[in-house]
């Protein structure tokens, strides 16, 4: 809990200081609209734990890096929720950004947390400039372009979309990006925690996927059975149920078992597999024990 408090902590700082005069008032509102309230924030929580676990020795830097993480992931979630690639009218059980305050303003939301996650990041590193580029470097390639959100959006204007590719881009790279961000962020190596971001990635896709396909909108807090919708490969299609069922189950012990040698290795196990099936919808909960 005290590290959820963080992260809400420097996300109040960092869109307080986004939205202020002279921000546009009915931006401001539909940037605040974007982040609060969240959800259960579990890529910053990620970083910080992995920071932790390293031993951070600047407690800035890593709520810095965590918050960037989460603001990237607020933009994401804006954007694809646009008619243009989901048309999503609902999220976190609350309408929708551009349901709410309109398509042009939703975009520009979307812009202006991808701005503001890298103004933050730069205000964090003051006091550890040597660390700033470094983490600005694999923060962006996990948003960006060859592999990052990006281009796993951009994988569902394909017309033979690689699976793989496709869900290490749009779900697994922000993973990698929050626990080897948390490694940069404490001075430890990220090359050691890349194997933990890109095994969380995964089964935290194929958990939404499951969600997707049997859960409930109430649920989800957003439309389901969009993957049929969309004719988008997912987990369930390729797996089947109990197939799925039991690669999100192998995959979340695999991601518990990767992480290195550290101080923290028993928390940050329980943490994960926690998160990673916290998704699993209802009916089927019992399986994913």
């Amino acid at each position: 809990m005290e590290a959820v408090a963080r992260i809400e902590a420097c996300l109040e700082t960092a869109i307080e200081m986004a939205t202020a005069d002279p921000c546009p008032p009915k931006l401001a509102k539909a940037v605040h609209y974007s982040v609060f309230p969240g959800g259960a924030r579990v890529r910053p929580l990620l970083c910080l734990s992995v920071a932790a676990a390293c031993s951070c020795d600047d407690d800035e830097v890593a709520e810095g890096a965590a918050a960037a993480i989460e603001l990237l992931h607020c933009a994401s979630l804006v954007h694809d929720d646009l008619p243009c690639f989901d048309d999503a009218d609902m999220r976190r059980g609350r309408k929708s950004v551009h349901a709410l305050h309109g398509q042009p303003l939703a975009v520009l939301a979307g812009d202006a947390l991808i701005v503001e996650a890298f103004n933050t990041l730069t205000r964090a590193c003051a006091k550890k400039p040597e660390r700033l580029a470094p983490l600005v470097s694999i923060i962006a390639a996990s948003v960006g372009m060859a592999g990052g959100i990006v281009a796993g959006q951009a994988w569902e204007s394909e017309k033979n979309i690689d699976i793989s590719k496709y869900h290490r881009a749009k779900t697994g790279s922000l993973f990698v990006g929050a626990v080897t961000s948390g490694a940069i962020a404490a001075g430890s190596d990220p090359s050691l925690w890349r194997p933990l971001g890109e095994k969380i990635g995964e089964a935290y896709q194929i958990a939404d996927d499951l969600l997707d396909a049997v859960g409930t909108r109430q649920e989800s807090g957003k439309p389901v059975s969009q993957d049929d919708n969309f004719s988008r490969p997912n987990a369930v299609s390729r797996y089947g149920l109990e197939g799925a069922m039991a690669r999100l189950k192998s995959i979340v012990h695999d991601a518990a078992d990767s992480i290195p040698d550290c101080k923290g290795g028993d928390e940050l196990r329980e943490l994960i597999i926690a998160q990673a099936t916290r998704l699993v919808p209802a009916k089927l909960a019992n399986h994913a024990a």
